[in-house]
Formats: structure tokens, C-alpha cells, sequence
């Protein structure tokens, strides 16, 4: 007991049995991801090399979320990838600690024998033609996040193409959908298109009118009558947080009549806030109607107005509909444990934490453990390409394991307790949140 003390004070619970026991327990669960962004396989994003387009390396890197503290250098005008490392890899010297570098590590070790920190020349040069050849074949992307992840269903945000709810999802076993909100709550005129993603497009497509408020309303009613048409969309997803502050008051719809139809440049602000909060909290309602779970992202965004407890009058006034707490409201996880402890409608995702900060992430789990019950948090991926996927499940099952071993051994909770809140986790909260996903499962467990 003294040397499981002096591992767990010295911070290296991962040498203990304990940990070891966890671990290996929730590595066995066939994972139900809440969040990724998982193009068909032909639109993935690749360089142009010397052979033509490829998924390289770079593009690996560029893809994940390193990017958004590090500089991930462009693709050379000459398409040779050593130009391209030798520009490259000094950035990652100054990168080693951030969470954000070493939750891809896992993947170029385990799938590539390369450890990423002391690599060298030559090592990167076959590391990037064996990602090559990996991604001559859509097998590989399935195999890594099937297999070698473990992850039964996935439920992917097609922020690419939004609304075009046939093409938008890649066409596997393991995938689940989301429809993505986001362009509805701004669509008080057609000059806020964007393309696939736009109301406006989808009643051009479906020959629908779109000449008043009210139109709009019955356009956004086929958008959810599609998304049940299609069989693979299980719930809601809202990116306003990069946009505007969560705090979405509740306003009559003739406040949101009145901006309809009207250019940006035309609208005042309170009109512009009127007509986007009516919006949110018509679809907050739409979601209770249809039994889709509404994913919001909180946090780490538009950072000023994204702290999660400006929904609370939201989450208060729609008891019927289910909230997911995205990235565990990161830097706010405390704020988030407390409204998921008032309001039984509230379920916190962690998808994106452990990769955001791997210190908080552990600490969250452990907070958020002593604040509600265990089948109130989910988890998910949250990225783009399947060695990126690979990397943050990878992580988030070491980041729970740790967490839930330092519980154990400071006896606060029982370590089969333990076990059965990291298959929580990692699985069962998933399916009870969203009910559909059980008709979609492949995997004998």
C-alpha cells in the first residue's frame, strides 16, 4: 500500500496494478463515440505530390488539432515532402508537452513503430510513404478506427455539406450522423448561404417556397422530417459558440418575423440576436419533438460568451429535450459539472478534452464523479482522419483509466465500481442518450 501511495503522490499511477486492471478493462470496450468529423473517404483532404493527390503526413497534422496552437507549414510549390519537413520540424521541438502534439503520438508508434519525439530524417520519410500507401485503400480508415480503436458507432458532424443528408455521411457500418443546426439559426437570408449547408439551398432542392417567415419555419420542419427519412441521424449538433455568446434569450416570433428576409447589412444588432435566439430555442423544442439529443459546443470556441452556463435559462426552459455538453465546457468543467447536477436534461461530453488539456481532463472526470451520477458523461474523438480518431480514443481511455485508479486507490470508490463507470463511459451512457444507436449496432459483445 505504501509503494501504490507513493506511485499515485509522485504522480505515475500507471505503474500500479490498479491502473494496469482499469486499463485494461475499459481498452476492451467497443467504444460509442459521440463526435468526429469523418469525410467519405474521396473527400478526404490530400497534397499534391510528384504521384499526384495524396494523404500525407502533413496532411495528417494539418488535419488534427495541432494547428491550433502550432504552425503546421503549407504543402511546398515543388510537392516533395522533404521540402516540406525540413521547414516542418523545428515547430514540433517547442510543441513536445501540449497535449494537442502528443494525442497523435499513439498512432505513429503503434501503427508505424515511430516514436515521434526522437525521430529522425529517415524515419519521417517512411513514416510519410507508408501514410501513403495506407491511404491508397478506404480499408485502412475503417480498419484503424474499427479494430485497432475499438469503436463500434460513431457519430459524425458533416460540417462540410450540412444538409445534404444523403452524400454527406461516409457510407459504413460504423457510422451515425448529427444534423448540424448551425446555418438555420442564421438563415434570415439567403445571402447567409453556404452552399450544401443552407436552408436556402435545401428548399431550392426540394422545391419548396421560401418567401416568408413562416416558410422558413415549414423549410426547417423538412430538414428534421428528412433527417429521420435517412435512418442514420440520431441527433443535433450546434457550432454558434465560434459565432456569438450562448446566452439565447427566449423572444416572440414576431421579433424573428421581423428580421426575416432582411440582409445583414440591413438588420441591427437586437434584430440579428432576436431572430438567432428565436431560432435556438425553436429548434431546442424541435429536438424534445423529433427525440434528438442536441449537442452544443461549449467552450474554447468565440471564448468570450461560450462558458456554458449562459444556457442555463435554455436547459431550464426545454426540460423535455436532452443536452450534451460539449468538451466538458472547457476551461469551464466546473461550471459544467453544476449545471449537469441541477438539471437532470444535461449530460456532459468530454469528446475533444483530453486532447484540449490532458491535466484538466483527468481532474474533470474526477470533479464531475463527485458531482453526478456516472451515466451522465459521454465521450468522443472529435477529429478528422482515422489516425487522428485512433489517437484521441487512444488517449481518453488512458486519461479515465487514470482517473478512475486514483479514486480506487485513495478508497473512494471500489475498484469494480471502477471498471463498470469506464464501460459507462466509453459506451452504455451513449446508447441510453441516444436510443437509436442500439438498431445500428454490428459488434457481438
Amino acid at each position: 500500500m505504501i509503494a501504490i501511495l507513493f506511485c499515485l503522490i509522485a504522480g505515475d499511477v500507471k505503474e500500479t496494478e490498479t491502473y494496469r486492471h482499469i486499463r485494461e478493462s475499459i481498452d476492451q470496450v467497443s467504444a460509442i463515440d459521440t463526435h468526429d468529423h469523418l469525410r467519405p473517404f474521396e473527400l478526404l483532404p490530400r497534397d499534391a505530390t510528384p504521384e499526384g493527390p495524396r494523404v500525407t503526413l502533413r496532411s495528417q497534422w494539418a488535419g488534427s488539432y495541432f494547428s491550433w496552437t502550432s504552425r503546421v507549414e503549407p504543402w511546398p510549390d515543388d510537392r516533395f515532402f522533404d521540402t516540406w519537413w525540413n521547414l516542418a520540424k523545428p515547430v514540433f521541438k517547442n510543441a513536445r508537452a501540449t497535449s494537442f502534439y502528443r494525442y497523435m503520438l499513439p498512432a505513429w508508434q503503434d501503427f508505424y513503430g515511430i516514436n515521434f519525439d526522437t525521430i529522425t530524417d529517415e524515419q519521417a520519410r517512411q513514416l510519410n510513404q507508408q501514410i501513403v500507401s495506407n491511404y491508397a485503400n478506404a480499408q485502412w480508415q475503417d480498419d484503424v478506427i474499427t479494430e485497432r480503436a475499438r469503436i463500434e458507432l460513431m457519430v459524425n458532424d458533416p460540417y462540410w455539406g450540412r444538409l445534404d443528408l444523403d452524400n454527406c455521411f461516409p457510407k459504413t457500418r460504423y457510422m451515425a450522423g448529427v444534423l448540424n443546426v448551425t446555418t438555420l439559426v442564421t438563415g434570415h437570408h439567403s445571402s447567409r448561404s453556404m452552399g450544401t449547408s443552407s436552408p436556402y439551398w435545401f428548399a431550392e432542392k426540394n422545391g419548396m417556397k421560401l418567401d416568408s417567415f413562416d416558410d422558413y419555419l415549414a423549410v426547417v420542419n423538412a430538414i428534421f422530417d428528412k433527417a429521420v427519412a435517412v435512418r442514420i441521424v440520431v441527433g443535433l449538433k450546434s457550432t454558434q459558440a465560434y459565432e456569438r455568446t450562448l446566452y439565447f434569450e427566449e423572444v416572440p416570433k414576431e421579433k424573428a418575423t421581423q428580421a426575416f428576409g432582411k440582409k445583414p447589412a440591413e438588420l441591427t444588432e437586437d434584430q440579428q440576436k432576436h431572430f438567432e435566439d428565436f431560432m435556438f430555442w425553436h429548434l431546442a423544442s424541435l429536438a424534445a419533438k423529433y427525440g434528438f439529443p442536441f449537442q452544443i459546443h461549449t467552450g474554447q470556441a468565440r471564448v468570450q460568451g461560450s462558458n456554458p452556463m449562459l444556457l442555463a435559462n435554455l436547459i431550464q426552459g426545454n426540460p423535455r429535450t436532452k443536452f450534451c455538453l460539449f468538451h466538458g465546457g472547457y476551461p469551464w468543467i466546473g461550471e459544467t459539472g453544476v449545471l449537469a447536477q441541477r438539471f437532470p436534461n444535461v449530460w456532459i461530453d468530454s469528446n475533444w478534452l483530453p486532447q484540449l488539456n490532458y491535466t484538466m481532463a483527468k481532474r474533470a472526470y474526477q470533479e464531475w464523479l463527485d458531482a453526478i451520477p456516472s451515466n451522465r458523461i459521454l465521450w468522443g474523438a472529435d477529429n478528422a482522419y482515422a489516425e487522428g480518431i485512433y489517437g484521441a480514443t487512444i488517449t481518453t481511455r488512458q486519461c479515465l483509466a487514470e482517473a478512475l485508479a486514483e479514486k480506487v486507490i485513495r478508497k473512494e470508490i471500489r475498484e469494480e465500481d471502477a471498471i463498470h463507470i469506464g464501460r459507462q463511459v466509453m459506451r452504455e451512457n451513449a446508447l441510453e442518450v441516444f436510443p437509436s444507436l442500439k438498431t445500428m449496432l454490428w459488434r457481438k459483445e
